[in-house]
């Protein structure tokens, strides 16, 4: 493991805005090298491995808030994924089974060989794809807010307005370079529009601007749409893995103003042993909208895990 140079700059502990108090005692950054891949890492706290997988288009930063509570029972990596943040950004590799294993290498290179996940929006494709992948390696996985390609129904293409809304950009982030083009220049109408649309409780606008500033380089925005880009490959991943049922515990977690059961309703076509929880007064950014609520459920869900 190669951990130099330190990470620096606004994507790093040291350079994040409006962290929570006494954060950058407990959190570091570093780099982690995996072989073809640097990726940054926010390490910190004691006690069993617990893995937080941000979603689109965030970084670890997502998971800010409930961060110092969870390190007081479990050592958390946060890591930004493939293409996002600080860590590098290939011109392919975001297939979900190639994400999935960019996380295993991360968890190996820091020695831990069994860990907890818990993964929001894309966070859960990719989520799903390690406990699928590496039988053995995650002891029990939560995930929250996001159809999962391949398993769940796929929406029709003239779905009712309020679901295209919540959808379209799925089509959007597809397309092979026109959306660049687009959206460059426009990242706070784009993105703006996504954070804005999708919150029952607005994120703050410094952590808006924060995602957004991430995106504004050329090749950040061009990696931040190569997980869609990849769906059909991993579509055709899921569809096998779904024929190996998954048999960890899994949390299934919706927000009241979006996803609801549904998040838990699509784990079941893929797991044998799912827990259901809707979170009031939340809609798709549930570590951020409902703090208290989300470390209340991860909590609980993990205790077992943590006491083990």
């Amino acid at each position: 493991m190669n951990s130099s140079p330190i990470p620096e700059g606004p994507g790093s502990v040291s350079g994040a805005p409006h962290l929570p108090e006494g954060f950058t005692g407990t959190f570091t950054s570093r780099y982690v090298d995996t072989g073809d891949l640097r990726q940054h890492v926010v390490t910190g706290g004691e006690g069993p491995p617990l893995l937080l997988v941000h979603g689109w288009p965030q970084t670890w930063y997502a998971w800010r808030l409930i961060m110092p509570a969870l390190a007081r029972d479990f050592t958390v990596v946060a890591p930004d994924q493939r293409g996002t943040g600080l860590s590098g950004k290939p011109a392919d590799g975001y297939d979900t089974a190639t994400l999935a294993g960019d996380l295993v290498a991360v968890m190996d290179a820091l020695g831990h060989q069994r860990f907890a996940v818990a993964g929001h929006d894309t966070g859960m494709w990719i989520g799903y794809a390690l406990a699928a992948d590496h039988p053995g390696r995650a002891a029990r996985l939560a995930v929250a807010e996001t159809p999962l390609p391949g398993v769940s129904p796929s929406p029709p293409l003239f779905a009712p307005a309020r679901l295209n809304n919540a959808l379209w950009h799925f089509a959007f982030n597809r397309l092979a370079a026109v959306n660049d083009q687009l959206v460059t220049g426009r990242e706070e109408a784009y993105f703006g529009w996504q954070f804005a649309t999708k919150a029952a409780r607005p994120l703050p606008d410094y952590a808006v601007r924060h995602y957004i500033d991430t995106l504004t380089d050329p090749a950040a925005l061009h990696a931040s749409f190569a997980i869609y880009r990849a769906l059909d490959d991993t579509i055709a991943q899921n569809q096998q893995r779904k024929t190996r049922r998954l048999t960890l515990p899994v949390l299934g977690i919706g927000g009241d103003h979006s996803l609801r059961e549904q998040v838990a309703d699509t784990m079941k076509l893929a797991a044998d042993d799912v827990q259901t929880l809707v979170i009031p007064g939340c809609a798709h950014w549930v570590p951020e909208e409902t703090p208290e609520e989300t470390l209340a459920a991860l909590t609980a869900f993990l205790a077992p895990y943590r006491d083990g």
